[in-house]
Parts: structure tokens; C-alpha cells; sequence
């Protein structure tokens, strides 16, 4: 294909979309030029997802013209994207996990009515990608039997089989070890070098520094700014996103840690399959520290969380809070919220919240019948709306509107209300599991401030996070878990990235046989 010197790989041109009285994107301009990685950043909200989805063909812009070298073009659906030479790989893989790879590779583009001819000729295709961008994967290998990082290779895989110029990455690094981060950026390089154009969207803006060659950035629907990524930084960045400067280091000073608050010994959880998902996790955690478990998601961390909080049953160990063994107690979640444990939920919308009710009903959830919300059999609704007036003034929760339906508000507002709601019960031991999943910028640095100020109040905290740069800044012991075991532990003073990201990978620390 011929193609102008200069002209973009892709061009948007005064895209404009609206969701009802959402305006999700306002006459956004965004351009890549082939051969570049193309960062794109912005907080929760500010219309960089619904861009990339117009893009790939899952939403229709309402007014504004794309272009693919210098050609007008109409992407009305994902099919028509990949027929325009633009692939995607989502945050969450799109693959059938009983196939094999190249079974999952030509499913969809399978060449005539002859399977057998088509994945020969997908093999030696491969063999050439892989080759050409450094992708080795185990072809014949079912997908559920693969690493995390090998399952995205297929997803990049999948998209340049199908001829893929431009290529879409969202939130890539979310679930990868560092070591398999690195190796992606090592094939974001290749892929530079052979033309390509990909955009990377994230909201780790150190890998958008390390990666991309320009950046963009979003804020309300609209471009802010764009600039070379060579002449920018992190903390200028972190500004334009939030419109504000932002602290980017926790501050804290050493912990001063007390008693074992939570103490956990040979716990087993196993799920309704049977299968051993904890398998005999033990440790404790003192007054005044914040333990962090740090490991690749879906290691068994969410049922560890979730046997402490009393919201599945634990097959084998002890869980003692202040003292007391909750598993010979049988104590259900309720009673352990009243001997002093909260949580809060690593998925807020399934288990933290209702997005139908109130604010200021979700702020008492767990908690109605304490005596500060009741007046004889009746609820007091007037100390109810005081509560939550409070909560969303202390925590700065947007908008303070306690009538509000919870759906109403942005990710990192309604994170802000379920921290709000734990920590006003004044536990002695706070569970918190990904503390700012999908929270903007500006809330991650309130979020991080509560939490160290809940240790130096005297609380034990554990804090479970797939964010290894969340888990070293907050973190004073790190504990980190791999197929439902824990691996290492280390202090925070002798932890690195490189350390944990091996331990994450299944190689065991110091004092872990």
C-alpha cells in the first residue's frame, strides 16, 4: 500500500459522543503516526474508552470523521475494524480457554469450509509472526493452561494474523508479572520498528514515560494536551489530568507496630469445586502496620480476603482477631464486624455497595443496626443523613448529595464512601483489596493518606493489591502469594520491584522452602 509520508496511521477529527446527559467525548482531535507508541491517559470518566471503543467499532461517534492514512473511513463495528487494519486487546482477554492457540487465532477467520487446511495454514503464519516480533507461544497449548502473560501474546498474536496496523493495548500491564511487562514493552519495540502504530492506554504514567514516543491526554471528554513524551514528566502529567498538583510518593514515617491484631495459621480455603485455593497460608498482622500481599490476581488472594472477612468458609486453620478464634467461633461476617474487623471488598459493586440505593443508605451498609442509626424498632433517618454528610464532607465525596443513587457516581467517589464507611467504625484490623481499582489519580493519593493515617492511629491494616507500586509505597511487610501459597516475605526497606516480580513468578523467598 502506498501510503503519503507524514500522514497519520489513524486521525480522529472533532469526535463527539453522548450517553443521555453524559457527554462522553467533546470534539476530541487525537492522532498516532505509524511506527510510534501512542500514549493515552486521562482519569476514570474522562472519555479515553469511549474514544478507543469508537475507534474499534463498539460505539458510533455522534459527530466527527476517523481517518486511516489520509483515508475517510466508517467503522460501524468491530468486524469492520479488523477489516481496517485495527486490532485491540482488551484489559480483560477475549479468548476461549478449552481451545488451543491456534484453534483460538483463526476462530472467526477460518479460510474456506476445510479446518485442517486452515490451521495449517495459520501455523505457518504464526511461525512467521513469531519469529518477526519475538511472540514465541506453544500453538497446540490450551489457553487455560497458560500464564497470564502468554494469554496476552495471544491476543497480539490474534491481531496481527489478521493484519492488524494499528494496534489498540488497554491497560496492558494490569495483571502482569514486571518480568512479563517487560517483555511487552520489548515487543512494543519491535512492533515500533516494524511501522505499526499502538496506542497504549493506561493509568501507570512511569510506563507511559518508559514506552511512548508522544502523549495524550484527556480530562471531561476533551484533549487537553499533547506532547512529546521526551519532554514531559510524570508530576507534569499527573497535573494535566487532574487539573491540580498531585502528591505522587506516600508519605508516611516508619511504623511503629504493637500487638498481633490478625493472626492466621495453616489456613486452607477451598472453592465450590474443591479445589484448594489458600493452601496453608499463615502470618499475622500487628497494631499499627500495614501488611501488603502483592502477586499476580487470581492467586488466591480474593479468597483469602474473603475467609477473613467471613464471607466464605475457611476447610482447615485459625483466624484469630484480637484473641479470638473466629473459625472454632463459627463467627459469620456480622459478628466479626463487631469484634472489630472491617473490609473493604476487592470488587466494590458486587460486594461493597448496592448502585441502586442511596448514598446515604450504602453508607450504613453492614452497620444499621449499631445504635447510633436506631431509635427503638425505626431506623433514625435523621442521624442516618447526618452520618453521611459527615462521611462525604471528611472524605471528600463528589457530589455531597446524600439522596444521590450510589450508580451516580464516579468509581473513585463511590470507593471513597465504602472507606469512609469502614474506617468511621473505628476497627481494630481493616481488609481493603484494591484499594483504588479504577479511582482517579487525585482519589488514589486521598485513599493512600487514610490508610496510612488509619496504621498511625494504632489499626492493623492488610492490604491486598495487584499494584506492586501501591503495595511498595504503602506496605510495611510484604507478603506475596503464587498459586495460592506464600512464596516470600520482605520488609519494605530491602523491596524492589525486580525482588517481588520473581517471587510473583513462583520463585520463593527467603525463608519460604
Amino acid at each position: 500500500m502506498n501510503r503519503a509520508p507524514g500522514v497519520p496511521a489513524l486521525e480522529l477529527r472533532g469526535i463527539d459522543k453522548r450517553f443521555g446527559a453524559v457527554h462522553a467525548n467533546r470534539g476530541v482531535d487525537f492522532s498516532v503516526a505509524a511506527g510510534s507508541v501512542h500514549g493515552l491517559i486521562g482519569e476514570n470518566g474522562a472519555g479515553k474508552s469511549t474514544l478507543m471503543n469508537i475507534v474499534y467499532g463498539f460505539h458510533r461517534a455522534d459527530a466527527g470523521e476517523m481517518l486511516i492514512h489520509g483515508r475517510r473511513v466508517d467503522i460501524h463495528a468491530p468486524h469492520a475494524a479488523i477489516a481496517a487494519g485495527i486490532g485491540m486487546v482488551h484489559q480483560h482477554f477475549m479468548l476461549v480457554e478449552n481451545f488451543t492457540v491456534l484453534e483460538n487465532v483463526i476462530l472467526g477467520v477460518e479460510r474456506g469450509a476445510r479446518l485442517a487446511a486452515s490451521l495449517a495454514h495459520a501455523r505457518e503464519e504464526l511461525k512467521k509472526l513469531a519469529h518477526d516480533y519475538g511472540l514465541e507461544v506453544p500453538l497446540d497449548a490450551m489457553v487455560s493452561e497458560l500464564p497470564v502473560g502468554v494469554q496476552q501474546r495471544v491476543e497480539i498474536l490474534k491481531a496481527l494474523y489478521r493484519g492488524a496496523e494499528i494496534l489498540i493495548l488497554d491497560e496492558p500491564t494490569a495483571v502482569l508479572t514486571p518480568q512479563e511487562a517487560a517483555q511487552l514493552f520489548q515487543l512494543l519495540g519491535r512492533l515500533r520498528e516494524q511501522g505499526k502504530a499502538v496506542i497504549f492506554v493506561t493509568h501507570k504514567l512511569r510506563e507511559i514515560m518508559a514506552v511512548t514516543d508522544r502523549v495524550t491526554v484527556m480530562r471531561q471528554g476533551a484533549v487537553v494536551a499533547e506532547v512529546a513524551t521526551a519532554e514531559t514528566s510524570v508530576r507534569e502529567l499527573a497535573e494535566k489530568m487532574v487539573g491540580r498538583a498531585v502528591l505522587l510518593q506516600v508519605e508516611k514515617g516508619p511504623a511503629q507496630p504493637g500487638a498481633a491484631r490478625l493472626a492466621v495459621q495453616d489456613l486452607e480455603v477451598r472453592d465450590r469445586r474443591g479445589v484448594a485455593r489458600v493452601k496453608g497460608v499463615s502470618f499475622e498482622v500487628r497494631a499499627g502496620e500495614i501488611v501488603g500481599i502483592a502477586g499476580v490476581a487470581g492467586n488466591g488472594q480474593s479468597e483469602l480476603l474473603e475467609a477473613l472477612a467471613g464471607i466464605v468458609a475457611s476447610s482447615r486453620g485459625e483466624i484469630r482477631l484480637n484473641g479470638c478464634d473466629l473459625v472454632r467461633e463459627e463467627l459469620d461476617a456480622r459478628a466479626r464486624r463487631g469484634l472489630g474487623l472491617a473490609h473493604v471488598p476487592e470488587d466494590r459493586l458486587r460486594m461493597g455497595v448496592v448502585a441502586a440505593f442511596s448514598a446515604q443508605a450504602n453508607a450504613i451498609l453492614g452497620y444499621h443496626d449499631r445504635p447510633a442509626y436506631n431509635r427503638g424498632l425505626l431506623l433514625d433517618r435523621t442521624a442516618i443523613l447526618a452520618g453521611c454528610e459527615k462521611k462525604m464532607a471528611g472524605y471528600d465525596v463528589r457530589p455531597p448529595d446524600p439522596e444521590l443513587r450510589l450508580a451516580s457516581f464516579s468509581g473513585g467517589n463511590q470507593q471513597k464512601l465504602v472507606l469512609a464507611r469502614e474506617i468511621d467504625a473505628d476497627p481494630s484490623v481493616l481488609l481493603v483489596g484494591q484499594p483504588t481499582r479504577g479511582v482517579d489519580i487525585g482519589a488514589i493519593e486521598f485513599i493512600h493518606r487514610q490508610l496510612v493515617a488509619l496504621r498511625d492511629a494504632g489499626k492493623a491494616v492488610l492490604l491486598v493489591s495487584v499494584e506492586l507500586e501501591e503495595i511498595l509505597g504503602l506496605a510495611d511487610r510484604i507478603l506475596v502469594m503464587n498459586c495460592g501459597e506464600i512464596v516470600g516475605e520482605v520488609a519494605s526497606a530491602d523491596a524492589t520491584e525486580e525482588k517481588l516480580g520473581l517471587m510473583m513468578a513462583g520463585v520463593r523467598g527467603e525463608g519460604h522452602a
